[in-house]
């Protein structure tokens, strides 16, 4: 299976793309500018030699090649982008990480959007995708740190279709060797994405690259 990442040259979609590729999976890094993704792909390859494959191209034709498709995007634009990919995103697995949020003077903040969520957004654009969310609370920092270890974080996974939340939570235990927890539908990306606020705001304040961590969950 080819995995693409649509906004792979940012932090949080590189750092996704790498220890995918690192785990053995084929990964194609999609940017607005398709040399800009090459190029990061290529440095990304020199650096930490994956096993799987990692490419960079136009995150139109990166969505094109793949089967699942994740969104690691800025929301800004979030709309006119997803509904230009449409067309090659149909009848495909897509997971959004996309976090809308806003800053002001007392810091970050979830932002209140039309759809309540990007992932609902995503998913009213996408009628012929099947959608889900994941990956939003992953740190950009601590993936880029190879031999880092993120197996005590947990990846939370929401959708409303019960095998694409399977495929989901495979590759999320690819990306950090940990558990990923169901947390149900697609509309509890209503809370999971405003939720990185207070991690960004912890962080901050403490100095550190906090994740999340559930407790009272036994172990399947």
């Amino acid at each position: 299976m080819t995995i693409a990442i649509v906004g792979g040259t940012g932090p949080q979609g590189s750092g996704i793309g790498l220890r995918l590729a690192l785990a053995g999976e084929e990964v194609i890094l999609g940017s607005r500018d398709a040399d800009k993704a090459r190029a990061e792909a290529d440095r990304l390859t020199a650096e930490h030699s994956p096993e799987g494959r990692l490419s960079g191209t136009g995150n139109a034709e990166a969505a094109e090649r793949a089967e699942t498709v994740i969104l690691a995007v800025p929301y800004r634009g979030h709309d006119e982008l997803v509904t230009a990919l449409a067309p090659v995103l149909a009848g495909k697995l897509v997971i959004s990480c996309v976090n809308p949020l806003s800053f002001d003077k007392l810091g970050p903040v979830g932002a209140e959007i039309p759809d309540k969520s990007a992932a609902e957004e995503a998913a009213r654009i996408l009628t012929a995708s099947t959608v889900a969310g994941a990956f939003h609370h992953l740190s950009a920092v601590t993936l880029h740190w190879v031999d880092h270890d993120l197996s005590h974080e947990d990846v939370l996974v929401c959708g409303d279709d019960t095998a694409a939340k399977a495929e989901v939570m495979r590759l999320a235990g690819k990306v950090t060797g940990g558990r990923a927890i169901d947390v149900g539908a697609l509309r509890l990306a209503r809370h999971l994405e405003p939720f990185t606020a207070v991690l960004i705001s912890v962080n901050k304040r403490y100095k550190t690259n906090a994740s999340v961590s559930l407790t009272g969950i036994r172990k399947e």
